[in-house]
């Protein structure tokens, strides 16, 4: 898969991805004590010469699936009490959270202890543990047979909103959906104006206001325009509002009452877009938008700017709300479904 090999190629760039600390775990191993050599009772003669063997040439069979070459065989180590709590303050660094690690290296370490493993063991077990925790939440975006299906956009400060709400309207497009775009975030020209080239990337018509309106206004206006046009989505983009801001957390509570006016059954989805670079700060947003906005699923960000991906493991393990989709850049494409198994192995070095 295209998507997930571009994630792991830049996830692998950062010197602090968890692969690279799974094989320090393993190579910090503490060195066996080196055993007595065993001494003759008498002298024996010194063996004769032999001629230095010559090394054996594969046959068709042996080059065809690679048993010519020997590879040095991986470091190993023990594994116990040590190497466990090693394993758990990596994965805590990782931004996994404490809860989540010690799980994770309990579960690993069941029926396990005292077992020599290598890294590449390891890592296999980590990434089994991750796409378990991971699988229920893997859910692509629902498509409902409501028009217009109204999906609420909402998120902090640069956490990517406006990038996501185009790229994923440019899939919506591409799948034959029709789609119209509320430019809700009206105090930010610039914004606007950003999502506006997304719009015309994406073929997507963009309402906007005039800036410093009501933009619950606007999200009315963009209700009655989207069901008078026939279109299958409506995507509502909204001020990038910190957690704390009581005012602004305000004003989105009311953007979702004048939608439910229009629609009691609105919005039908409501976004939550995370920047994986803000760490553990992710799990107080989603406390706090979900109160507010009723979170229907999780879309994250710039996992190509972090090797701390692994606060994603630490949202599905507490909250279990869906993950449709992850991005790793700024080009349309950079952003796809989220799959449990290859971001497990992406984030585990594999």
């Amino acid at each position: 898969m295209a998507f997930f090999s571009k994630l792991r190629e830049r996830l692998t760039r950062s010197s602090s991805k968890i692969g690279s600390g799974l094989d320090e775990i393993v190579g910090d191993a503490p060195a066996a004590a080196p055993e007595e050599p065993l001494r003759p009772a008498t002298e024996l003669p010194a063996p004769m010469a032999t001629p230095h063997p010559q090394p054996v040439q594969p046959g068709f069979v042996g080059r065809l699936f690679g048993r010519g070459e020997v590879k040095p065989e991986e470091p190993r180590r023990a594994l116990d009490d040590d190497m466990l709590e090693d394993l758990e303050d990596m994965l805590v660094q990782a931004d996994l959270g404490v809860d989540t690690a010690l799980r994770v290296t309990a579960n690993i370490a069941e029926g396990r202890m005292g077992r020599r493993v290598s890294a590449t063991e390891l890592k296999e077990l980590l990434a089994a543990e991750i796409a378990r925790i991971m699988a229920p939440v893997a859910r692509p975006l629902p498509i409902y047979p409501k028009k217009p299906q109204v999906v609420l956009v909402v998120g902090v400060n640069g956490a990517g909103k406006t990038t996501t709400i185009g790229k994923l309207a440019s899939q919506f497009r591409a799948a034959g959906k029709s789609v119209v775009i509320a430019a809700g975030d009206t105090f930010r020209a610039a914004a606007v104006e950003q999502l506006q080239v997304w719009g015309q990337r994406a073929g997507v018509p963009v309402m906007v206001a005039p800036q410093g309106s009501d933009p619950a206004s606007l999200a009315w206006d963009a209700m009655v325009r989207a069901e008078a046009e026939g279109a299958d989505l409506l995507m509502i983009d909204t001020a990038g509002r910190l957690q704390n801001r009581q005012d602004l957390m305000e004003e989105l509570a009311k953007i979702v009452r004048v939608i439910r006016k229009k629609d009691p059954e609105a919005p039908h989805n409501t976004l939550l877009v995370l920047d994986a670079t803000t760490g553990q700060n992710a799990l107080n947003q989603v406390e706090t938008f979900r109160k507010l906005a009723d979170v229907s699923g999780l879309v994250m960000t710039k996992l190509d700017g972090t090797a701390r991906g692994g606060v994603l493991v630490a949202l599905a393990d507490r909250f279990g709300l869906p993950i449709h989709a992850i991005g790793v850049g700024e080009q349309i494409d950079d952003l796809d479904a989220f799959d449990a198994d290859e971001f497990a192995r992406a984030l585990v070095g594999l």
